[in-house]
């Protein structure tokens, strides 16, 4: 049976990882390159509904257990935590740094403060936990989230911000419509001129309890020369949440169909219609040193590893 020989090159952006194994390529991102220079933030309810949710349950203990007196266990991970990991690392993958700021909204006392996590890298998401907010709020109060974001925002572009997306995970009513839509239109305003990075928010509504009809309201309005800048959708279940949410992200953020890989000799490899998947397979050519990935006129090439007829390093 025959070896695979697999030859390994350090990766250049906008590629994390490259595997080629016989003359078959495999190339993963480590952000999309659509959508260049953008910085995403992730904001879920801090209301007092989403108590329940944040709750770790226990483990029912056995008879034995009970008749020794242990303690119940608690599990490992809440209703929440799957489908904010999940979120954590597809937005990441968006990011221009795959840090993505992440916080609780809708916090302490009348629900107006935002309980900032930090910048957490996509690539650790499966490590975070999120047990919920240190102060649940009364309220659901959307504008304090919004505004929080514009200033996060208003920094990045600093360090070459471009775009901005942040996505709000809600199980209830909002209690502040007529001040989040006074804030967007003071967006809309910064953005036509020039202040402020083109920035799209992403409404995601879970459970019986959310008023869609709100949810409409909010994203329906259109602005003077900037269009909508919110889109929103309602899951039934929070588990449900995080395949919305990079539904919607992806439709908000399209810029550019697609892109095309070349070989070294100017040969078209692959062509991909519609958005670039996180990881690009194509066959190249024997003898063949790079390829070059083309999206929107941005060319990325990535140096390919020398072909070695006695390289040990195989599986």
């Amino acid at each position: 049976m025959s070896e695979k020989h697999e030859k390994h090159e350090r990766a250049v952006e906008p590629f994390s990882d490259l595997h080629v194994e016989d003359g078959h390529v495999r190339a993963t991102l480590l952000h999309d390159p659509t959508v260049e220079g953008l910085d995403v933030a992730l904001y879920l309810d801090g209301s007092g509904s989403m108590r329940d949710e944040f709750a770790y349950p226990e483990i029912p203990r056995t008879f034995l257990e009970w008749l020794m007196g242990e303690a119940p266990k608690v599990a490992d991970t809440n209703q929440v935590e799957h489908p904010a990991r999940w979120m954590l690392e597809y937005l990441a993958s968006k990011d221009r740094n795959g840090q993505l700021r992440v916080g609780y909204w809708a916090c302490g006392g009348k629900g107006n403060s935002v309980e900032i996590l930090g910048e957490l890298s996509g690539a650790k998401a499966q490590s975070y936990k999120f047990p919920g907010p240190k102060a649940y709020g009364a309220q659901t109060n959307l504008a304090p989230a919004v505004r929080d974001f514009v200033q996060y925002l208003k920094a990045q572009a600093q360090s070459g911000a471009k775009r901005g997306c942040a996505v709000f995970v809600t199980d209830g009513q909002i209690h502040d419509v007529e001040d989040v839509e006074k804030v967007t239109e003071e967006i809309a305003k910064e953005i036509r001129r020039g202040r402020l990075p083109r920035v799209n928010f992403v409404l995601v509504g879970v459970g019986s309890a959310v008023d869609e009809e709100q949810l409409e309201h909010i994203a329906h309005t259109e602005h003077a020369s900037v269009g909508h800048l919110w889109c929103h959708r309602v899951a039934a279940e929070i588990k449900q949440v995080a395949e919305l949410v990079a539904v919607l992200v992806d439709e908000t953020m399209t810029v550019a169909a697609g892109g095309t890989v070349w070989d070294d000799k100017g040969n078209v490899l692959k062509e991909y219609e519609g958005r670039l998947p996180a990881v690009l397979e194509f066959e190249v050519p024997e003898g063949c040193e790079s390829f070059t990935l083309e999206v929107n006129g941005q060319r990325f090439t990535q140096p390919l590893p020398e072909h070695d007829d006695d390289d040990d390093d195989h599986h």
